[in-house]
């Protein structure tokens, strides 16, 4: 029971955290023009005037829309040099989606005057020598590749994700910014970030935000975006799935001895309350109420040791990954309580079933030679 526990949240854990990482630097739908589908760097700038901008009321379950624009740059300091996609967001920026990954400072102001203000990742900080408050200087590329742009930057706050692909690559400015160095027009931007209220029907909020687009731009999942990191996640269902039917078998197959060893411990007894007029299925539930007890036994130890270990786990982050393997810090633990009460009923129920057939031993034992049994 308990590494049936630790499995499931585990594995249902990191699937949803990874999946929260990536649309926090994502979000869950990108609508962009057709030579930046593949890019995480804006190219081709796409106009804010849309139908479906800064509302998206034509489909449902759509939870926030923001505009977005991302540029190539080098950072540079006295003792090294870092390459970054700085990315430039506005006012309708859901600042929420990074305030959980804030280690120090605070959230740079995207609302009012333009500003120097950034939020650069632990990993960048590190390496380049920088902490909060510090400032330094960005080269970004001109659009004509002929020279290029120079920016003075100011950190007022760190995040680390622990996702170390977006750690090591965005640092987050005004969106203000690429549309200067790009020379676009203030209602330019590189692209429109979509979050949708359910993430189970991302495919089909995929389908009918592209029907709603126009024919100049393109919409794009960031589960068709990364289908790499998306498929690794599916193996976890797989790795779930293959533990609980090994643990279940293994539960099964001892409660099945364990009755056998009853019954034939038992043997006498069986024969005397058929003598006295018991039939088989009376006294087979007999056997059957035990094994309930002993089941109910294990999963209550199983029960309240499973859980004291997840919720050490969540609350203390005892369990560290590496974030280049795993994509987080420490193992993640989603504790879902219908999937612990599915898990407990389930297990009792696929156990009395196969303790069903040992217990048909019962029918085959005779008063007349089971009282002499010895």
């Amino acid at each position: 029971m308990i590494m049936m526990m630790v499995s499931i949240a585990t594995g249902i854990g990191l699937q949803q955290k990874i999946r929260q990482k990536v649309s926090a630097f994502n979000g869950h739908i990108i609508i962009s023009g057709y030579n930046d589908n593949n890019s995480d760097v804006s190219t081709t700038p796409v106009s804010k005037k849309q139908n479906f901008y800064p509302k998206f009321t034509s489909v449902d379950g759509i939870a926030h829309i923001q505009a977005v624009a991302s540029k190539a740059g080098i950072i540079r300091t006295e003792t090294a040099f870092e390459g970054i996609i700085f990315k430039g967001v506005g006012a309708d920026y859901d600042t929420a989606n990074l305030k959980e990954y804030l280690v120090a400072g605070r959230l740079p102001n995207f609302k009012n005057t333009l500003n120097e203000e950034v939020l650069i990742s632990q990993y960048l900080a590190n390496r380049l020598g920088l902490k909060n408050n510090d400032k330094f200087v960005t080269y970004f590329m001109k659009e004509n590749g002929e020279g290029y742009n120079l920016r003075n930057f100011k950190i007022v706050g760190v995040y680390n994700s622990g996702f170390q692909e977006f750690d090591a690559t965005y640092v987050i400015g005004d969106i203000r910014h690429v549309q200067r160095i790009n020379k676009w027009k203030p209602d330019q931007v590189g692209a429109f970030e979509v979050f949708v209220n359910d993430f189970t029907q991302i495919e089909q909020k995929g389908q009918e935000v592209y029907q709603e687009t126009s024919s100049t731009l393109d919409s794009q999942t960031i589960v068709e975006k990364y289908y790499y990191i998306f498929e690794w996640l599916k193996l976890f269902d797989v790795n779930i799935l293959v533990i609980l039917i090994v643990m279940i078998a293994v539960s099964t197959i001892n409660m099945v001895v364990a009755l056998l060893v009853l019954i034939l411990e038992r043997t006498q007894m069986i024969g005397i309350l058929k003598s006295l007029g018991a039939n088989n299925w009376s006294v087979r539930k007999i056997f059957l109420y035990n094994a309930a007890y002993l089941i109910g036994r294990g999963l209550l130890w199983g029960n309240g040791i499973g859980l004291t270990l997840l919720l050490l786990q969540k609350y203390f982050g005892i369990i560290k990954l590496n974030p280049e393997s795993y994509y987080v810090n420490e193992a993640p633990v989603d504790i879902n309580l219908f999937y612990l009460v599915l898990l407990n009923i389930g297990t009792i129920v696929v156990c009395l079933v196969v303790l069903l057939i040992p217990s048909y031993i019962i029918t085959k034992i005779t008063p007349s030679k089971s009282i002499r049994f010895e």
